[in-house]
């Protein structure tokens, strides 16, 4: 199947994933997955740094309509986000910081006033396996109050677009190789 044509699927948040229990109660919660080509890498930070750099145009748009609005409410910008890591930085991924890594998973999000969230990129299965690998994308957010609870009602649908989309422009640019494929 061609890239452009590799659907993306609404799955269960993943139970070997570190966010399944981040916190005791959500008000969010989301998982998407992508099959991987076989010759592509393994590596989530590597996929994470490469779906992030590869969004559609209008995800950024979209992203400063939200920047616009939310900055009055004590939510992190994404202008401030990008500020805090710099280009280079190993501790972030775009916008969002770092919590963890493994083979397998990163875990990125951020804490803020309103919200804590975290975002899972975990990689699935084997190249060589009938069901090949799976990119699974997935999303929980904690909110600490009503204003919290107030965007998240709000930017959900578009949040699962962003995601969706991201994951579909990452196929169609080609997913990076594997080290030695």
């Amino acid at each position: 199947m061609p890239p452009e044509f590799t659907p993306v699927t609404a799955v269960a948040l993943p139970a070997q994933s570190r966010i399944a229990n981040a916190y005791a109660s959500v008000n969010l919660a989301d998982a998407f997955s992508i099959r991987l080509p076989p010759n592509a890498s393994g590596d989530p930070e590597v996929l994470a740094r490469f779906i992030f750099s590869h969004q559609a145009p209008w995800v950024g748009r979209l992203m400063r309509v939200r920047d616009a609005l939310v900055a009055g409410f004590g939510l992190k910008t994404g202008k401030h986000l990008a500020a805090l890591g710099g280009s280079a930085s190993r501790s972030r991924v775009g916008i969002f910081k770092v919590y963890s890594t493994s083979a397998s998973e990163i875990v990125l999000g951020e804490d803020d006033q309103h919200l804590d969230f975290r975002v899972s990129v975990l990689c699935t299965g084997e190249p060589a396996s009938e069901g090949g690998r799976q990119l699974v994308v997935s999303t929980v957010v904690h909110c600490h109050d009503r204003l919290g609870r107030a965007y998240i009602l709000l930017i959900a649908p578009f949040h699962r677009q962003v995601v969706r989309s991201s994951l579909r422009s990452a196929a169609r640019k080609g997913w990076p190789q594997a080290t030695g494929a």
